[in-house]
């Protein structure tokens, strides 16, 4: 058995990490002890073949292990599942803090100026892989991930994150009105496209396809019908869109599409709603409304850093969990103001907090791992360290900076020390993601 400090990972063969172990088995209640967390103090995760075969104590395995394991030490440091990014837009990377008064006026200056680039593939990889890069340097392994309405954008996107082993879902963005007309597709192209991209990229390694729709203003109903009826044909596929972020929006939407109930009855009439689909921001809704995603499992993805940049509004817990509404969280960048699910975490605990809700620690890290991926119909994949789970992990490094290790040290609880990283951590707290089981990203010591 070798000890290492190197973080090295084999794609096929074994290889044993020590530190300390962390994962979810249900959302967490109010008694941290009540048996929805895994925590092993010093701990041994084995990965072969890209997935995790077993984890324990590393006293009580350390005998059962071949003499030629390899043994990659990362004591004093925590590893917990990949994070799970539930909304996030690529092309708009490059206009990631840009001022504006709102939503629409945002999305006008900025966004679709930006967008119109990506039907050369040229930029449309260069972005991918600085994109992907950003996601692996804060510790996302997965994420839902918006393209634009230019084919050669997803294609850009799904051959980068192929080529990495990421287990990446993401698609073609629908909109064929009220929009630029380098960013117009129709009706019939756009499904045209979005089937062609499916039959190419979904189940491919480990890449997975969303029907995207923009948001329901920027579709005409045959638009969304043709989706609708592609979501019927293909049930394993993915759905996003975004729905009630902004007051001003719901007024658009009301004048667009006239005699629907709400926002939301709009997606469930070309039958958009179900598992595996998952609707950006959620801020503006009714009980009716949140009951309704209940039934049908359909995710809503509060994006706290992107709703207090642009002044949106406040996601309401309280009332998304008394109708039982699923949950997880999105960075939505570039609205959004950090790549890090961390500083995400941190934000919708303040969100919370605002409308008198406490989010507690274990909370919030289950949000972005085992909650997103039970969101997203996933679990037992990703965002666990259970055995048989696909090998995405992160190492979280609770000295990472002077405050931090000065708060840690101090920590007398597993919830002390969760929130500390979570409220004072960033990408620096993030020493190394691991993808399919392979080194992703290593922080740099001198970082």
């Amino acid at each position: 058995m070798t000890q290492t400090g190197a973080s090295s990972g084999e794609p096929n063969g074994k290889t044993a990490y020590r530190a300390q172990l962390l994962y979810f088995t249900a959302a967490p209640g109010p008694e941290t002890d009540d048996g929805s967390t895994v925590y092993c103090s010093d701990g041994m995760l084995l990965v072969e073949g890209g997935c995790v075969v077993q984890l324990g104590d590393y006293q009580l395995l350390r005998e059962t292990l071949e003499a030629d394991i390899t043994v990659v030490d990362w004591r004093r440091k925590l590893i917990v599942p990949g994070f799970i990014d539930t909304h996030i837009h690529y092309p708009q990377t490059d206009i990631i803090a840009s001022p504006a008064p709102g939503l629409l006026p945002w999305l006008e200056t900025y966004t679709f100026p930006a967008e119109s680039h990506f039907k050369d593939p040229a930029h449309a990889g260069q972005v991918a892989r600085f994109f992907l890069d950003e996601l692996l340097r804060c510790g996302t392994t997965t994420a839902l991930v918006y393209c634009t309405v230019h084919p050669e954008s997803t294609e850009a996107f799904f051959t980068e994150s192929h080529d990495r082993q990421l287990r990446m879902v993401a698609g073609k963005v629908l909109m064929d009105r009220n929009c630029p007309d380098s960013l117009r597709d129709t009706a019939e192209s756009g499904a045209r496209d979005s089937e062609a991209l499916i039959r190419r990229w979904h189940g491919k390694g480990r890449q997975m396809y969303a029907l995207t729709p923009r948001f329901a203003p920027t579709s005409t109903p045959q638009q969304l019908a043709l989706c609708g009826e592609l979501a019927q044909r293909y049930g394993d596929v993915f759905i996003q869109s975004h729905l009630a972020e902004n007051t001003q929006e719901l007024e658009w939407v009301k004048q667009l599409f006239p005699g629907h109930r709400s926002y939301l009855d709009i997606y469930d009439h070309f039958g958009l709603l179900r598992r595996r689909a998952a609707y950006g921001h959620c801020i503006w809704l009714d009980d009716t409304d949140r009951r309704r995603m209940a039934e049908t499992g359909t995710l809503a993805v509060h994006c706290p850093t992107s709703n207090l940049f642009l002044g949106s509004g406040l996601f309401d817990f309280a009332a998304a969990g008394v109708n039982k509404m699923p949950i997880a969280l999105g960075t939505d960048v570039g609205g959004g103001t950090s790549f890090s699910m961390l500083q995400t975490m941190a934000a919708a605990h303040n969100v919370a907090r605002m409308s008198g809700h406490h989010l507690s620690a274990h909370s919030l890290f289950y949000l972005a791992t085992e909650g997103a991926a039970q969101g997203l119909d996933l679990g037992g994949r990703i965002g666990t360290l259970a055995p048989g789970a696909e090998a995405d992990f992160i190492v979280l490094d609770p000295q990472a900076t002077p405050l931090l290790a000065r708060r840690t040290a101090r920590a007398e609880t597993l919830e002390e020390l969760l929130f500390a990283l979570l409220m004072l951590g960033d990408d620096r707290a993030v020493a190394a993601t691991y993808a399919a089981g392979l080194l992703q990203h290593e922080r740099s010591p001198s970082v």
